[in-house]
C-alpha cells in the first residue's frame, strides 16, 4: 500500500529530530549535519536506526539543508546532488534493515533556501525552481517514496518548491511554521496557508517546528476547519532553554505523546517530531498513537479571505512632505567617533542657516565605530530643529533588535529613514565583529512599511504606525543600469518614496537615470561629492566601489592639490548641479571629509542664494 493510502486507513508515526540529536551525539553546532551523509554515514545510518526502533514509520532523509544556497555559503555547492543522493540512499537502506522495512516510508526532507549573509540579489522564481529540482531530482534518485517541504516561512517559495517537487511524480507533503498567534513569519495565517497549498498541489498539508505543540495543536485545528485535505504535525519539544552551554527542551516523552493524540483527534495523520525531539518522545507516542484510525472531518463550507490589509497613507512629518515645493537638499555628516558632538552640531546649525532640510547620519559607515545615528540625530532635530536622515543597516542589529530600535526612534521624533544593508563587518576595524544580516535593504524596507502601517513584522498591532519616510540607495554608476533600476523598482514596491543616489559626476550618466526611473514616481536626489585634489579624485575613481569619475573631470583636477584642489572640485560640483538642476527635484550633497562649510556654499548655490560664509 502506497504512502496515501496508508495515511486513509491509519495515523501514522514520523521520527523526530535529527539536528538535536546529532548534536547530541557529540556534533558540533559549527558542522555541516547534511554533509555527514558523505563523511559519516554511519552516524546518519544509527540515527535512522534509532527512529525506527522506537516505532517511526516515516523516516526522514537528512538533507534539510541540502540545497544549492546552503551548502553555496561554505563551498558545498558543488555536493548537492551528492548529499542529496547519498542522504535517501542512507535511509533507504536503514529502512531495509529491518524485519518490518516494507512498512516504512523514507521522506525526502526539503527545507527553506537561505540568503546568503550580506547579499542583496534576489533570486527570481526560475532560480529558486532550479534549486529545488536539483535537490528533488537527487532525492528521488535514491529512492524516496514522498517529500516533506518543512519549515518554510514563505508562502510563495514553498509553492514554488511544491513544483518542483511534483515533477517527479512522488507525493509532496508541504509544511509550514507558524510562530503564536498562526501566522508564519511572512503573514500568513494558517487558513490561508492550508487553503492556498492545497490549490498548488500538495497531497498533504502540514505545520512543523514554530513555538512548540499546543502551537502546532491549535493551527492543525484551524487548518482542519478549512480543508479536508490529509494534515501533517511535527512539532518542536517546547521552547529551548540555554542551560550550561547547550540548548534543552523541557517537553517531557510523556507530555508530547498526549499531545500528539489530541493531534490525531484534531485530524492530523501523519505526527513526528521537530526541534529537540528524541526517540524516546518517538517511542511514548508511538505507543499512545498505535492503531489509531483517522478522525473524519466534515465537508467544509467554501473558505474566503478578507483583501490584504492596505497600508495607510503615512501622515508624515517628514522632510519630503509635501515633496516639490523647492530644490530639497539632504547633506551628510559623519557621527563621532567617540563622544564629543561639537562638531556635528555647529555642523548642523551651519548646514541649517545655509538652507539645507536634512542632514544625514550614516550608522558606522565602513564598518567604523561611531555614536549611534539615532540618539544623535534626536539631539540634533531638539538643539538644532533640522530634519535628520537616519541610516538604518542590517548588519548591526538582528530582526528583533531592528523592530525595537525602529519603534523606539519613532518614539524620539524620528521621521526619516535610509535602509541599506550596510557594508561587511570583516571590512572594519573590529576582526573579531560578526554581522548579522537577518534582513537586506529590501527586507528592512518592508519592515518599515509595516511598522508604518501599525504592525509589527509578525503581523501583530503596534498602535498607530510608526509614520517613517522611507528611503533607499541607488547606484547609477555601473554599466548597465537596468539591473540597478530593478532594484529599485523592488525597494519601491515595498514601501521606499524617495532615493539618493552614490556620488555621480557625468551628466549623461544622471540623464539616464532620471529617464529610467521616472516611471518609478519617487524623487531620485543624485549624489554630490566635490573632490579635493587630484589624489581624492584617483582614489576615489580607482578604489571606492560605485564611484566613476569621467575623464575630463580626472584631467582637470591633475596637478591640483590643497586650495586649488578644492576650489576646482567645488567649481566642477557647482557646473554639475548648474547643468541638472532643472531636471532633479533637489541634491544629496557630501562633503568631502565632513567639510561642512563646502556643504553650505553648495546649499546656497542650489537655493539660488549668494554664499555668505567668509572665504
Amino acid at each position: 500500500m502506497n504512502f496515501l493510502d496508508r495515511m486513509k486507513n491509519e495515523v501514522l508515526v514520523g521520527d523526530g529530530a535529527i539536528g538535536t540529536m546529532l548534536y547530541n551525539k557529540g556534533v558540533g553546532l559549527d558542522a555541516n549535519f547534511e554533509h555527514l551523509n558523505l563523511v559519516r554515514p554511519e552516524l546518519v545510518m544509527e540515527l535512522h536506526g534509532e527512529y525506527i526502533a522506537a516505532g517511526a514509520q516515516v523516516i526522514e532523509t537528512n538533507t534539510f539543508g541540502a540545497n544549492y544556497t546552503k551548502l553555496q555559503a561554505i563551498g558545498l555547492d558543488r555536493k548537492v546532488r551528492d548529499i542529496n543522493r547519498r542522504g535517501a540512499e542512507l535511509a533507504r537502506r536503514a529502512v531495509a534493515g529491518v524485519k518490518n522495512g516494507h512498512e516504512l516510508f523514507v521522506a525526502g526532507s526539503v527545507g527553506p533556501l537561505v540568503r546568503i549573509k550580506g547579499e542583496e540579489k534576489e533570486l527570481s522564481a526560475t532560480e529558486i525552481r532550479e534549486i529545488y529540482r536539483e535537490q528533488c531530482g537527487a532525492l528521488a534518485d535514491g529512492g524516496v517514496n514522498l517529500f516533506i517541504l518543512e519549515t518554510f516561512s514563505d508562502l510563495e517559495q514553498v509553492r514554488i518548491a511544491l513544483t518542483a517537487a511534483r515533477e517527479t511524480g512522488l507525493p509532496v507533503l508541504a509544511s509550514m511554521a507558524f510562530l503564536e498567534g498562526g501566522r508564519t513569519a511572512g503573514g500568513a495565517e494558517a487558513e490561508r496557508v492550508a487553503v492556498e497549498l492545497a490549490a498548488a498541489g500538495a497531497d498533504v498539508i502540514g505545520a512543523n517546528c514554530g513555538a512548540g505543540p499546543l502551537e502546532i495543536l491549535r493551527n492543525i485545528r484551524r487548518m482542519a476547519a478549512v480543508t479536508e485535505m490529509p494534515l501533517a504535525a511535527f512539532a518542536n519539544s517546547g521552547f529551548p532553554e540555554y542551560v550550561e552551554g547547550r540548548y534543552i527542551y523541557r517537553a517531557t516523552p510523556e507530555y508530547f505523546a498526549g499531545m500528539a493524540l489530541e493531534m490525531a483527534a484534531a485530524g492530523a495523520t501523519l505526527i513526528g517530531g521537530c526541534c529537540g525531539t528524541t526517540p524516546d518522545h518517538i517511542r511514548r507516542m508511538a505507543e499512545r498513537l498505535k492503531g489509531m484510525k483517522p478522525t473524519s472531518r466534515l465537508s467544509t463550507a467554501q473558505v474566503t479571505f478578507p483583501a490584504e490589509r492596505q497600508e495607510p497613507a503615512v501622515d508624515s512629518r517628514g522632510f519630503l512632505s509635501p515633496w516639490g515645493r523647492e530644490k530639497i537638499v539632504t547633506v551628510e555628516l559623519d557621527p563621532p567617533r567617540g563622544l564629543d558632538c561639537g562638531k556635528v552640531l555647529t555642523g548642523s546649525r551651519v548646514l541649517k542657516e545655509a538652507g539645507a532640510d536634512a542632514i544625514n547620519l550614516a550608522e558606522n559607515p565602513l564598518a567604523r565605530v561611531r555614536m549611534g545615528n539615532i540618539a544623535l540625530a534626536s539631539l540634533i532635530q531638539r538643539e538644532v530643529g533640522i530634519e535628520v536622515i537616519v541610516h538604518i543597516t542590517c548588519r548591526d542589529r538582528n530582526l528583533l533588535g531592528l523592530q525595537s530600535d525602529l519603534m523606539g526612534a519613532s518614539l524620539l521624533g524620528i521621521r526619516s529613514i535610509l535602509a541599506v544593508t550596510g557594508d561587511p563587518a570583516r571590512l572594519g576595524e573590529h576582526a573579531d565583529a560578526s554581522s548579522v544580516f537577518d534582513l537586506n535593504s529590501f527586507g528592512l524596507i518592508k519592515l518599515l512599511a509595516s511598522l508604518n502601517a501599525g504592525v509589527n513584522g509578525l503581523g501583530n498591532p503596534i498602535g498607530a504606525g510608526t509614520g517613517f519616510t522611507i528611503g533607499c540607495a541607488f547606484n547609477p554608476n555601473t554599466p548597465r543600469m537596468e539591473a540597478q533600476i530593478s532594484r529599485l523598482e523592488k525597494k519601491v514596491a515595498s514601501g521606499a518614496s524617495f532615493a539618493q543616489t552614490q556620488p555621480i559626476y557625468d551628466v549623461a550618466r544622471l540623464e539616464e537615470m532620471l529617464a529610467k526611473t521616472a516611471r518609478l514616481g519617487i524623487p531620485v536626489l543624485p549624489g554630490i561629492l566635490p573632490v579635493v585634489s587630484e589624489r581624492n579624485c584617483e582614489f576615489l575613481h580607482n578604489e571606492v566601489p560605485g564611484i566613476d569619475i569621467p575623464e575630463e573631470i580626472r584631467q582637470r583636477m591633475r596637478g591640483k592639490e590643497k586650495e586649488a584642489g578644492a576650489r576646482e572640485g567645488v567649481t566642477i560640483a557647482k557646473e554639475f548641479i548648474a547643468k541638472t538642476r532643472d531636471r532633479v527635484g533637489g541634491f544629496y550633497i557630501i562633503p568631502p571629509f565632513g567639510n561642512y562649510g563646502i556643504a553650505a556654499e553648495l546649499v546656497h548655490f542650489i537655493k539660488g542664494e549668494p554664499c555668505l560664509l567668509p572665504d
